[in-house]
């Protein structure tokens, strides 16, 4: 398990040994079912890792927010290009890979956590700091290897209904069978679904999907949220993997299991 998951579940006096029933697991995984809306999927960003599911709703996003800066940064040159001002986060690079002049996009050198300090600062301190106007709607695009669990959880009800679209990578999922990650994981998807609907689900290749007592769980999924607000449902989604999904890796190419939609 991520060192970073264990020691969060470690200050809170989590025992990693407790285990979860299959039918709990499968019960949580029925709950986050993608659903169909009257907004089409895009892609934006690169045909590989990078790139993601969004839906076709981008008017007036003034700004996208992206901790975890990678070697890629194609999907906030995407958004840099429909208008959006963008503010990028992480300590373990010096700049993001973007060709747009400096002046033009927000970089702080710090990870994202739940307290403000040197190296840290919390969601709602950096986004409140931004030059940007404070009723205005965002994007968040979320990719810091095992730390979304808390800074979810540490963001205010008022920052989650600010942003419009969310996509997170969630690492470790496979520990859901573990009754204390397992709680972690359904507070944080319980917030987020308290004020957004997933419209797509796709697993990270790179990875790969881990069997337990026949139930397939990717290690890592991309998940696409978008503001409850901005959408007419239509019915649950069912064909998977969508025609712009794309493998992040070279490695043996995986598909969403079928427990993880409506089929």
């Amino acid at each position: 398990m991520n060192d970073y998951i264990k020691s969060l579940c470690s200050l809170f006096g989590i025992n990693l040994s407790h285990s979860m029933s299959k039918e709990e697991v499968l019960s949580f995984i029925e709950g986050l079912w993608p659903q169909n809306s009257n907004l089409k999927l895009i892609r934006l960003g690169p045909n590989g890792d990078g790139g993601y599911l969004i839906p076709d709703d981008l008017d007036h996003i003034e700004a996208c927010f992206s901790p975890g800066v990678d070697l890629i940064s194609d999907f906030e040159q995407a958004c840099y290009d429909k208008g959006m001002q963008i503010f990028l986060a992480d300590k373990s690079v010096n700049k993001p890979n973007l060709k747009i002049p400096e002046d033009e996009y927000h970089f702080i050198k710090k990870f994202i956590g739940t307290i403000n300090n040197e190296n840290l600062i919390t969601m709602d301190s950096w986004i409140y700091s931004a030059s940007i106007r404070t009723d205005s709607d965002l994007l968040l695009q979320m990719d810091i290897e095992g730390h979304e669990y808390s800074s979810i959880l540490s963001m205010s009800n008022e920052l989650m209904k600010r942003f419009r679209i969310i996509v997170i990578e969630f690492h470790e999922l496979n520990k859901l069978w573990n009754k204390e990650f397992f709680r972690l994981a359904e507070s944080v998807f319980l917030k987020l679904m308290d004020t957004h609907i997933c419209l797509h689900i796709h697993p990270n290749n790179e990875s790969g999907i881990e069997i337990q007592r026949g139930v397939e769980i990717p290690r890592i999924a991309e998940f696409t949220f978008v503001r409850k607000d901005r959408v007419k449902l239509l019915d649950y989604a069912t064909e998977f993997p969508h025609k712009f999904d794309f493998d992040n890796s070279n490695k043996k190419r995986i598909v969403l299991p079928k427990i993880w939609y409506k089929n």
